[in-house]
């Protein structure tokens, strides 16, 4: 149990809290109080540059994982625990999931190369759209009757006829 509560008390010193201080309420001195933004600020220890540093980590790390991974371990990998990696790769290329999985691998790789060699965030965007929405198409054709569904759905909702 002390060597939980000493980690415990590294961790609050590694995010800028003080220890056991920090549940203690703001001193007032001659009426005037502490602003929330103060209290606040006093507990942030940070430099600009651990912010800067810590900014640049969390985005690389999010920008990676929604792009790379995250979307291949649900398109792959959450499919393939269900009925095995090999029968998987099968079915990807069956004639009710081809199309899907070609749009969403072409968007993929067009996606990276409007991000990282066209600089378009505008094109970037639009094939990430285009990929979640292969994937989301590619996951419906293992529900039965769910595209259809999901068509007679957005044909509805999106009907110009009264």
């Amino acid at each position: 149990m002390e060597k939980m509560s000493h980690a415990f008390e590294k961790m609050k010193m590694l995010v800028g809290m003080e220890g056991e201080d920090y549940h203690q309420q703001p001193a007032i001195e001659d009426g005037n109080s502490f602003s929330f933004m103060d209290d606040f600020n006093s507990h942030c220890t940070l430099t600009t540059k651990q912010r800067f540093y810590g900014f640049a980590i969390c985005f690389v790390a999010g920008l990676t994982c929604t792009l790379l991974m995250l979307s291949w371990s649900v398109l792959y990998g959450s499919t393939a625990f269900l009925i095995g990696p090999k029968r998987q790769v099968s079915m990807m290329f069956d004639p009710v999931r081809i199309y899907a999985t070609a749009i969403y691998l072409a968007s993929m790789i067009i996606a990276l190369f409007c991000a990282f060699y066209v600089h378009n965030k505008l094109l970037t965007l639009l094939a990430i759209i285009l990929e979640f929405g292969a994937l989301i198409w590619y996951t419906l054709s293992y529900i039965p009757f769910a595209r259809s569904m999901v068509s007679k759905i957005m044909l509805s909702c999106f009907d110009t006829e009264f």
